[in-house]
């Protein structure tokens, strides 16, 4: 089996600003705003939601397959998910556009102003997924880009006859109810948090219990509650969080648990066990700043998740150097 990971690829530029932005606004003078603030620091971190599940993935002992658009300044990264043994195949330059780039500016209350530029990822929906030889024993995890990519892959996926996992995540928001019906008709998991799933319901002018029963497995996470797998619309299972020894940046878990939880599917692991190691990977995200800072060994995975959980973890192929 093959886990196809889809969804956007993007730089995060991350800014500390010493002041309050506040005291550099003027409010009368807003109909004509122009301000500059020089920062102390700047890190450019690796990011996108596709490009963390799947260095998450090639942790937990996976070689994902990844697919979508980049720009002409993505070589260092490419090479980064590489070294990871994360194929790359999958992925288009697109010439003469950049990355997507988000830049965030944060002053000393935690204010932010951020702008996101889309680059290269909004060429996604022109990538298909037709000709990677897919077959039904292969999983895709259809994770937020751009709204016609994700109507796009699920399309294909359904044609294909290709099992896939539905994330709209951060997407949510601008996917009308067409959107959200598509990616639904043949998804084989439904994540997303609980927020997101009460933004969808409404849409969608359904309840949440029958969006929970529209798909065969649905996940639901709630951040420190941990989180809740629904089969058929029936709760099966409440999984805990893992202890987390510092929360240093939450950014990020989100997608380390999409990982657990895809490796689990792939894998055919029960449902608990499947939870389990989607909120330990988790975890390990929380415990660094940046969605790809964090490392750890197989071993290391297993030993925190014997801790955690007082169980062994499932000796499958990707866990062969743990147990």
């Amino acid at each position: 089996m093959r886990i196809v990971v889809t969804g956007s690829l993007a730089f995060d530029y991350i800014m500390d600003f010493p002041g309050y932005f506040k005291d550099h606004m003027l409010m009368e003078k807003q109909h004509m705003l122009s301000v500059s603030f020089l920062v102390d620091s700047m890190k450019r971190l690796r990011g996108g939601v596709a490009g963390n599940i799947a260095y998450n993935l090639a942790l937990l002992g996976e070689r994902p397959l990844m697919v979508g658009t980049v720009g002409q300044d993505f070589r260092d990264y490419r090479e980064w998910l590489e070294s990871h043994g994360i194929d790359t195949s999958g992925l288009v330059e697109i010439p003469n556009e950049f990355t997507a780039s988000c830049f965030i500016n944060t002053d000393r209350a935690n204010n932010q102003i951020v702008a996101f530029y889309p680059g290269a990822m909004s060429y996604d929906h022109q990538i298909s997924l037709v000709d990677l030889g897919l077959t039904s024993q292969d999983l895709v995890l259809i994770s937020p880009t751009t709204p016609e990519a994700i109507a796009r892959y699920a399309l294909e996926c359904q044609q294909l006859g290709i099992p896939y996992i539905f994330d709209p995540g951060k997407q949510s928001p601008r996917l009308d109810a067409e959107h959200i019906h598509i990616g639904l008709k043949g998804a084989k998991v439904f994540i997303g948090n609980d927020y997101e799933f009460g933004m969808m319901a409404r849409k969608l002018e359904m309840s949440e219990a029958d969006l929970f029963a529209s798909v065969p497995l649905t996940v639901v996470t709630r951040g420190e509650a941990g989180s809740q797998i629904y089969v058929d619309g029936r709760l099966a299972a409440e999984i805990p969080t893992a202890p987390v020894r510092e929360v240093v940046d939450p950014t990020g878990a989100g997608d380390a648990y999409l990982a657990g939880l895809a490796l689990g599917i792939a894998h055919d692991l029960p449902i608990a066990t499947t939870g389990r190691i989607a909120a330990l990977a988790a975890t390990f995200a929380i415990e660094e700043r940046g969605c790809q800072e964090h490392s750890y060994t197989r071993e290391a995975f297993a030993e925190r998740y014997r801790s955690a959980f007082g169980e062994e973890l499932p000796a499958i192929a990707a866990f062969a150097a743990a147990v």
